[in-house]
């Protein structure tokens, strides 16, 4: 006698479909951005979200170099990095990074924001970071991606 009327779906590989998103990052701020992109790359806003599948979705970022940092974070915050030889931290500001190349705040936004394991990083292969309007996606059909940029 089957008593239950739902039953919990548990997505696996073969069961997840795999969309493309674009999101536009030009003038819009940082943690907003990448908070979202994040959910969309772990697969949260779908109904059959499981937590040990990578059921999320690929992102494209497009105009990473239009990005903006709100107050004086663009001076003040700090990326530490340790080079493993003593005396080898190494400190690095957003300004900096973004004169080396303007995707590098971005995808290190958006790694601190997936889980530190093998399926965090399996999930960060899913994004797709540029600095310009162009992209080679367009055989994949990316569905552009609105949100609420600025509050």
């Amino acid at each position: 006698m089957d008593i239950l009327s739902y039953k919990t779906v548990s997505a696996n590989k073969s069961t997840v479909e795999k969309k493309w998103f674009i999101v536009d990052a030009g003038d819009a701020s940082l943690g907003r951005v990448c908070s979202e992109v994040a959910k969309i790359l772990r697969g949260k806003h779908k109904p059959s979200f499981t937590p040990h599948v990578d059921c999320g979705d690929n992102v494209i970022v497009i105009n990473a170099n239009d990005l903006r940092l709100t107050g004086s974070k663009m001076t003040t915050k700090e990326y530490i990095r340790h080079t493993t030889y003593p005396g080898g931290q190494r400190v690095s500001t957003p300004r900096q990074e973004m004169a080396k190349s303007s995707t590098r705040v971005i995808e290190k936004a958006v790694r601190g924001m997936l889980p530190r394991t093998k399926l965090g990083r399996k999930l960060f292969n899913n994004l797709f970071v540029y600095e310009g309007n162009e992209h080679p996606h367009e055989a994949q059909q990316p569905q552009k991606l609105e949100f609420n940029k600025k509050r």
